[in-house]
């Protein structure tokens, strides 16, 4: 019986377990690599691949192959027909997920639980769907944990071997292949606590890639007057050999990218200061982000002990230099970048089982006996109220508060005999309630007859320590408890999920 760890990555995931003493080690698949590809084919037999052989595919039938799935977490579509139909971004991560515990099941025996993690900045809409990804996949989901956490989990276990060090601040700098995170987080004994969290779920290594297909692909339309980005194939194509330039630029000075498309081939050549230079601003975001979460922490660069880089992306050269610059302090390489945060997400089960454990019961990870974790929210939690003719943003639950947290207020209904009220909760940081993120609406439901109006109505929002959103309500006048819960407009009800499931459980994955 065993608990794992999932990193489900943009581009790539891991999975990581538990030793007998606590220690996480990272969970080969089937092929022996420790990182899977995030790539989904989906064959005309009914079967799906997942990994490597899968982004294979997607050079001769990109069609049958979805990539990129994260990104479209929390959305009502994958964005496009996979195999000739549409798909929901979580029944396709789920795939990927199913594939990842049947590799470790492999290795390991039953898997009986598992955290998936998230990027700290996923609103609660896409971290429901990527819980809901591990339903689908039949997976028993203990928890979810943000991803820069999670590294910063195994940092500490990895430094406890021996003497345990004293209390430091770190900054985590997570540039995936999808999403940016960064985290500071305090570390001392038996204690883990995240300050601030800033992100970008929108830039990852992927916009990197993109920025070396189009200046490719510029000067191959200067040259030849025909556009490669035109047909799927040539784009395929493009986007792996500029993936292949760009991890060719992390070690040598000077790397070359080929074009082929209609008949036409080109060899550019690309030096690693031209790359920098046509993706600077991209490097500019992240530092300008790196910079806010010191600012929202309240401290001062002198405070912060430590600089992890977490992610693949960060082995782009640039990102060590801006960092060092910018901070001070070179960063720390004694984590595997691209693993680190699947290890974590298994530390963080052993703790989570060890205290779900009843009394008397031997823990599953003696080391992580009594660890406390502390996080925050990476979003503002607020209730749309109008203001005048306006509709405004009531901040309840401030960003960068500790969780668990709630916060209540009273409402009242708008006319005699209400049955029911509407509270509709947004995330973000705006005033007008428009600008911010609409995480569904919440029915409070079940209100006593004969209610007059402007009757009291006590309603407590809530933000769980994974950071998923939680409402009750009390109606004042009768002191009875209301049922609430929110219906998110994108998610999936009941229903879709099992028949999502159904589909998953049919596939032969391989």
């Amino acid at each position: 019986m065993s608990l794992i760890g999932i990193d489900l990555g943009t581009t790539f995931c891991a999975v990581a377990a538990l030793d007998e003493r606590g220690r996480p080690f990272t969970v080969p698949n089937r092929d022996g690599d420790v990182l899977t590809p995030s790539a989904v084919y989906l064959a005309p037999d009914g079967s799906a691949v997942v990994g490597q052989s899968a982004l294979d595919m997607a050079l001769e039938q990109p069609d049958r192959v979805a990539t990129l799935i994260k990104r479209r977490m929390g959305l009502p579509d994958y964005g496009r027909p996979v195999a000739g139909r549409e798909y929901r971004p979580e029944a396709l991560s789920a795939v990927i997920l199913k594939k990842l515990a049947q590799d470790a099941e492999a290795q390991l025996g039953p898997v009986t639980g598992c955290v998936v993690t998230v990027p700290a900045y996923f609103d609660d809409t896409r971290r429901k769907a990527t819980m809901d990804a591990g339903r689908i996949a039949g997976l028993n989901v203990i928890d979810i944990i943000d991803e820069p956490s999670a590294a910063a989990l195994a940092y500490a276990v990895q430094q406890t071997k021996g003497e345990p060090p004293p209390p430091q601040t770190v900054l985590v700098y997570d540039l995936g292949g999808g999403t940016f995170d960064v985290t500071l987080v305090k570390l001392g004994r038996k204690r883990f606590q995240v300050l601030a969290i800033e992100g970008d779920v929108r830039l990852g290594g992927r916009d990197w890639d993109e920025r070396l297909v189009n200046w490719a692909a510029d000067k191959f339309v200067q040259q030849f007057g025909d556009d490669p980005r035109a047909d799927p194939q040539s784009l395929a194509h493009l986007y792996a050999t500029a993936e292949r330039a760009k991890r060719a630029l992390s070690k040598m000075e000077h790397a070359s990218l080929t074009v082929s498309h209609g008949g036409h081939k080109v060899t550019l050549p690309l030096p690693r200061p031209e790359f920098e230079a046509i993706t600077r601003d991209l490097l500019v975001r992240t530092r300008l982000t790196t910079q806010q979460v010191v600012r929202q922490a309240k401290v001062t660069w002198d405070a912060v002990d430590r600089v992890l880089m977490v992610g693949g992306s960060t082995h782009m050269p640039a990102c060590g230099r801006m960092l060092t610059e910018l901070t001070g302090r070179a960063p720390d390489h004694s984590l595997a970048v691209s693993e680190v945060v699947a290890r974590g997400a298994a530390v963080h089960a052993g703790i989570r089982a060890d205290t779900a454990a009843p009394a008397g019961q031997a823990p599953v990870a003696p080391d992580l006996a009594d660890v406390v974790e502390i996080s925050v929210n990476a979003h503002s939690l607020g209730v749309e109220v109008r203001s005048g003719a306006e509709r405004v943003n009531d901040k309840l639950i401030p960003k960068n508060t500790q969780l668990p947290a709630a916060v209540v207020r009273v409402y009242s209904t708008a006319a005699d005999n209400q049955t029911r009220v509407r509270v509709r909760i947004l995330q973000g940081e705006a005033h007008q309630a428009e600008a911010c993120i609409p995480v569904g609406e919440c029915w409070i439901d079940g209100l006593p007859p004969n209610l007059p109006k402007g009757s009291p109505v006590r309603v407590k929002c809530g933000v769980a320590a994974n950071g998923r959103i939680e409402v009750t309500a009390t109606d004042q006048t009768s002191g009875r408890a209301a049922s609430a819960s929110i219906h998110r407009p994108g998610g999936l009800s009941d229903d879709e999920l099992a028949r999502a499931a159904e589909w998953v459980r049919g596939l032969k994955i391989q």
